[in-house]
This record gives C-alpha cells, sequence and structure tokens, in this order.
C-alpha cells in the first residue's frame, strides 16, 4: 500500500504557446535527475508524440505521465492549449486534483488561458500559477499579475519576485525564505547559487512578504490576531501551513514565475506542489450518481478499501492496442479482476495495466485509490463511463461534451480505403468525445463533425497519416439551426379507417418559442382525460422527433416549447402511435406558421494584432459581420474581441496573417446561436436545398 498523501495528481494548462509543454519536459528532466543520480536523465521522451503535434509545435492531445520530487509521487498531465481541443482540457480536470496554470510573461492571460480556468473553477481544482518566459522581449511579472486578479477575477498570491527582465532575467527571489535564486547562463537547472536579496530589491520584497504573510495568515484567526497583536511572525511551517489551507479551499493561488526554456524557477513550482497543491484525499470526493444521472447522496471516496470507482477520462489508440486512461477513485485493482462498466451494464476484465511515462509504459500488476494508470484491451469502454465493483456498483457524475459546429463531407478515393475507413473514425469517435461522424441519409455521404477548422484538419491528417487512408474533402459545412418567432395555438386531428379498428387522435396545442439554450421543451395542461394520460408520451416523442428537421432547409430545430392543452380520442381506434402520428402532422402544420427562422452559430473571437494594422483587421472583422466588443492595448500589440459568424471565418488564419505580415494571431470558439439576417438564411436555405436535390 503507498501513501496516499504522498500523491500528487495535477494538470498543467495553458493558452497556446504559453509553455506547457516546454514546462512539463523541463519537470521531467529535474525529477528524472533526481530519480537517478549520477546519470544524465533526459525525460525519455517529450509528452508530445503524435508526428501532427511535432509539426505544428502545438499539443493535441493530454499525455499523461508520472514523475517522483522529494518522495512524492507526481501524476502529470500535460493538456493541449488549443481552443478546438478544450475538450482534452475539461475532461483532464476533471480527474485532477490539483494543477499549474501557465502563463506567459509578454502574452499575459490570453482567451484560452480564461476558458480554462473557467473550467477548473468549475470543476473546483486548487491551483498554482507559473509565469513563464520572463526571459522574453516585453515579458513583465507585474502585470500578468494584474491581469490575473483583473481579467480572471482570481487572488494571485505571489511567492517570488523576478531579479531583472528580458534578457538581463537572472532567477527569483523567494519570499518566504528572503533568498535569491541565481541561475548560471549554462541553461543547467541545477547550476544555481542561493544568494542574499539584491540590495536593490530589499524594499520590494519586504513589501510584497507583508503582503503574503497577511494574505495566507486569513485562513488562522489565531495566528492573525498573535500576528497584529504582538507583532510576532509565525514559524515557516504555521505559514505555509496556512497557504496550503488557503489554495486547496480556492482562496487564492500561489504565484511563481521563471523561465521553462532557459530552465530557471523550476524547482520552485516542484516544491509548491508538492507543498501547496492537495493530496487525493484532500479533494472533495466525486458524488456518485444512479443509472438516470441523479445524485444519490454517495461518494466515492479516496480509500483503496472501499469498493472500486474508476472513471474512464480518455481513449488513445497505438500499437499496442486501445489504452484507456483511467482515475481510480477508490478501491484497487489487480491483474485479473472483473468489473462493469455501469454505463452498458457489461462486464470488464482488466487484463494489462500499465503506467504511462508519455508514450512508454512499465507493466504493474496493481493499483489503488489515487491512481491514474492506462487499462490495455478493454472493449466498450467509451469516455466518461464508469467502472465498479460489480457486487456494488455505481456511477459516476459523467462528463458533458459539447455539441460540434462545423462539419465536412468526406470521401474514400479508392475501395480499399472504403473499407478501412469505417473502422478508423470509430476508434477516432471513441478518442475524442467532440468528434462525431453521420452519414447523410440522403446521399449516403459520410459527415464528420468537430469543433473548429483545426479540429477537422487535424482529423483528416490523422486518417492520411495514422490510418494511411486517402479522402476527399468537401467544403467545411456550418451547423445551421432552425427555430420559431411566434406563439400559435393549433390543433391536429390525425383519422384513418380501413376495415377492422381504425386510428384516431386528436391534439390541441401551443407551440411557442422557447427561452434560448433551453432546447426542446414539452408540457401536458390536459384536463378531464380528453386526452388519456398514457398518450402524453407518445404526443411528446412525436414532436421530439420531428424537431430534427426543420421545415426551411432541414436543420435541427431548438428552443421550442409545445403545451398540449386538449384533445380527444376514441375508445376502440385510439393508440400510442396515433397520438405520436397526430404529433408529427401537427408539427408540419404549425412549424410553417410559427415564424420559422434559422440560426446561426456566433464564436466568440480573440484577435492580437501588431499596432499598425488595427485598422485593416477591425475594417475585415465588421466586413464578416462581427460585432466589436473590446480593444484593449498591450506592450506587443492588441488584442480585439469580436463576436462573429462561423459562416463567415472560414481561412480567416490565412487572411489574418496577409494582413498583418505573418504576425497576427487569433482564436475562436463557440459562443451561442444568433438569428441569421434574411439574405444570409435565404441564400443558405437555397444552397441546402440544391445540394439535397443534387444528392437525389
Amino acid at each position: 500500500m503507498t501513501d496516499l498523501s504522498k500523491y500528487r495528481n495535477i494538470g498543467i494548462f495553458a493558452h497556446v504557446d504559453a509553455g506547457k509543454t516546454t514546462t512539463t519536459e523541463r519537470i521531467l528532466k529535474l525529477t528524472g535527475k533526481i530519480h537517478k543520480i549520477g546519470e544524465v536523465h533526459d525525460g525519455a521522451a517529450t509528452t508530445d508524440f503524435m508526428e501532427q503535434e511535432a509539426e505544428r509545435g502545438i499539443t493535441i492531445q493530454s499525455a499523461a505521465t508520472t514523475a517522483f520530487w522529494n518522495e512524492h509521487r507526481l501524476n502529470i498531465i500535460d493538456t493541449p492549449g488549443h481552443v478546438d481541443f478544450t475538450i482534452e482540457v475539461y475532461r483532464s480536470l476533471k480527474v485532477l486534483d490539483g494543477g499549474v496554470g501557465v502563463f506567459c510573461a509578454s502574452g499575459g492571460v490570453e482567451p484560452q488561458s480564461e476558458t480554462n480556468w473557467r473550467y477548473a473553477n468549475e470543476s473546483e481544482v486548487a491551483r498554482i500559477i507559473f509565469v513563464n518566459k520572463l526571459d522574453r522581449m516585453g515579458g513583465d511579472f507585474y502585470r500578468v499579475v494584474d491581469q490575473v486578479r483583473n481579467v480572471l477575477a482570481a487572488n494571485p498570491l505571489v511567492m517570488v519576485l523576478p531579479i531583472g527582465i528580458e534578457d538581463d532575467f537572472t532567477g527569483v527571489v523567494d519570499l518566504l525564505t528572503r533568498k535569491a535564486w541565481v541561475w548560471d547562463g549554462s541553461g543547467d537547472p541545477t547550476n544555481y547559487t542561493i544568494e542574499d536579496v539584491p540590495a536593490d530589491m530589499v524594499d520590494q520584497v519586504e513589501e510584497y512578504r507583508e503582503q503574503l504573510i497577511e494574505t495566507a495568515l486569513e485562513q488562522d484567526d489565531d495566528l492573525m490576531e498573535t500576528y497584529l497583536e504582538e507583532g510576532e511572525e509565525p514559524a515557516l511551517e504555521d505559514i505555509k501551513r496556512c497557504i496550503r489551507k488557503g489554495t486547496i479551499a480556492l482562496d487564492f493561488f500561489p504565484t511563481y514565475c521563471g523561465s521553462a526554456f532557459k530552465n530557471k524557477g523550476i524547482q520552485l513550482v516542484l516544491d509548491a506542489v508538492v507543498d501547496y497543491l492537495p493530496n487525493p484525499t484532500e479533494v472533495d470526493p466525486q458524488p456518485e450518481v444512479d443509472m438516470e444521472g441523479n445524485e444519490t447522496g454517495e461518494f466515492a471516496i479516496v480509500d483503496p478499501a472501499k469498493p472500486v470507482r474508476a472513471l474512464a477520462f480518455k481513449i488513445m489508440d497505438d500499437r499496442f492496442g486501445a489504452l484507456t486512461f483511467t482515475r481510480i477513485y477508490s478501491g484497487t485493482l489487480k491483474k485479473g479482476d472483473t468489473l462493469v462498466n455501469t454505463f452498458t451494464g457489461k462486464t470488464e476484465r482488466i487484463g494489462r495495466m500499465v503506467e504511462m511515462h508519455a508514450n512508454e509504459r512499465n507493466e504493474i500488476d496493481f493499483a489503488q485509490a489515487g491512481d491514474i494508470i492506462a487499462l490495455v484491451g478493454l472493449k466498450n469502454v467509451q469516455t466518461g463511463h464508469t467502472l465498479a465493483d460489480v457486487n456494488k456498483p455505481a456511477t459516476l457524475e459523467p462528463m458533458v461534451f459539447p455539441d460540434p459546429v462545423i462539419s465536412i463531407a468526406i470521401a474514400p478515393s479508392n475501395k480499399a480505403a472504403a473499407e478501412k475507413l469505417g473502422i478508423a473514425l470509430n476508434k477516432m469517435m471513441q478518442e475524442d468525445p467532440s468528434f462525431r461522424v453521420e452519414t447523410d441519409e440522403d446521399s449516403g455521404e459520410t459527415i464528420i463533425k468537430g469543433m473548429g477548422e483545426l479540429h477537422l484538419d487535424i482529423k483528416v491528417d490523422i486518417l492520411r497519416r495514422t490510418h494511411g487512408i486517402d479522402v476527399e474533402v468537401g467544403k467545411p459545412q456550418v451547423a445551421y439551426r432552425e427555430s420559431i418567432t411566434q406563439v400559435i395555438e393549433d390543433s391536429y386531428t390525425h383519422k384513418k379507417q380501413s376495415g377492422g379498428s381504425g386510428q384516431f387522435g386528436k391534439i390541441d396545442y401551443i407551440m411557442e418559442p422557447n427561452e434560448i439554450g433551453e432546447g426542446f421543451t414539452f408540457e401536458s395542461k390536459v384536463t378531464g382525460g380528453n386526452v388519456p394520460r398514457e398518450f402524453w408520451p407518445a404526443v411528446e416523442k412525436g414532436f421530439r422527433t420531428s424537431m430534427d428537421a426543420g421545415v426551411l432547409a432541414g436543420f435541427p430545430v431548438v428552443d421550442v416549447k409545445v403545451t398540449l392543452i386538449d384533445g380527444g380520442f376514441h375508445a376502440v381506434d385510439s393508440s400510442a402511435i396515433a397520438f405520436e402520428i397526430a404529433a408529427k402532422g401537427g408539427y408540419r402544420q404549425t412549424m410553417t406558421k410559427a415564424g420559422p427562422q434559422m440560426l446561426e452559430p456566433i464564436m466568440k473571437v480573440d484577435v492580437f494584432t501588431p499596432e499598425d494594422h488595427v485598422g485593416d483587421v477591425i475594417g475585415d472583422l465588421n466586413r464578416r459581420r462581427s460585432m466589436i466588443k473590446s480593444q484593449e492595448a498591450g506592450p506587443t500589440g492588441v488584442r480585439i474581441k469580436a463576436d462573429a459568424p462561423l459562416s463567415e471565418m472560414f481561412g480567416y488564419i490565412g487572411d489574418l496573417r496577409t494582413m498583418t505580415s505573418g504576425r497576427g494571431q487569433f482564436s475562436m470558439e463557440f459562443d451561442h446561436y444568433s438569428a441569421c439576417p434574411r439574405n444570409v438564411a435565404d441564400e443558405v436555405i437555397k444552397e441546402t436545398l440544391a445540394r439535397k436535390k443534387e444528392q437525389g
């Protein structure tokens, strides 16, 4: 049995290009050195081991790895920063106990950092902050601290101050010990000296140190009282205990700085992970739910002696077969055990278990509560499924994944490819729950759907390279929706008489627009048994299934409320099927009267541009029907926030680079659906109907 207080399950997350993977890599180097003394151990494999990742210089999958520091075991997950892959961040945060938020010293709090921070708040994950790239032009630690306060509305607890900036950045002052850590220029993280605080920083260090201690002591009234009344500073252990308590309670976030690339400042971050982030037993246990998704009031308490509860949070396929990354919340797992998948009701036998180190693995026979491991060769387990004790099953709260907003049609270029395509797409869907595949019923085309252009771009790349399937790709299609604008009270009677018993169902109902984001809701206000209660679900089913295709161009219908107010039935001829057909007929009849309208996905767009191109960029965004929300000047350029329709943003990165001589960057994520202007809607309807006609 291992001591759970020595475990730290942490994730490293940030905006694209803030230096997460480099930070992870440096942590592996440092911990590797300490793990095997006397051997220069270069973190065996980087966590970016997909070809697509190496080429584009971005992290796509979250990779898991295990390292040791000060006799503590760190299970580290490096997550992607790019907005199209936030799903990876979301599902990693779900299984972590703590995190390190990395921010770029010159870029500051960027849009993706905001999204990830919001996810971490929702998952109530304790975090420490690492301001990276202080050696970069425009790097400014104090500005980033202010942004954390103002943009993220978080409370950064400054633990170190930087010595020098940009090219002159040499190290950091640890405020608690009043010692300066100074690295030489060799790039070796272990070549540092611990010195006294530089003379010109003494006053600043005292000022920040006082703030640090006062904030920390708010966690303990007795210590605070002694400190205020007698001016006596508590012991270092007590201050650290208070910092730990406040960090776990999310009252503040210990904030560090350094340069991962130049190997400066990482040791203090690792010490902070051990000192201040929670171990698995200090985190609120996961609630258990029944098969309907309602909380049972029970919790999966982190305890090796309890029944097994494990959450599969990621499926990855590699040359050894399918790997299911699993966080064990309670109980112990041994090779050969049989567990039940509470989602499918089927049992799974645990064959091989491995501990992951990026893409290397060590076989293990035993794992327990608090561990993050990979299981090899499970058949029917998907992301978000719970594996539980066969005799005492329970489900952990499942994950919720966003709906895709963009789709493209793909077709295999030859017969051999067609056979392999289905298998490959199936594997890819299991690995990534935000990636969906459908077959168009009319045309037989294969449609892939995802969170953005880059997302689908990478999927096609994986098909071609990893699976060796050559596919032809159609134009990107936007996931439009349809809705209504008017309240209509209507009636529909379904009557059919053809020898023997007939069919009869009459419904009176109100169809009206629902609150935005509410989807379809159904309510029955029938009194007096004109439509018997047992037929209400059939009426609801008839309307609900009809909502899959709108009357304008066949897009799914959202945000509609139907209220059944009256009707009529026949003692012999009425049946559930008759009422379902009546509802479908009523839907077709009423939708056209209720002012149907097209809705389009609106994206939250964040553009970074050098100052001299701001006018061009804004003019171009306006042409794309964008609503400019804000402009913010930074040290290296201007950030423009806008809401823009997805349909106008295809190929935007190319245009932006042309306008800004290659220096502009942007990110976007889905925000909400909004009504389409009439001319745009007419065009979309025309194109969609023409395409359907063409496909026969």
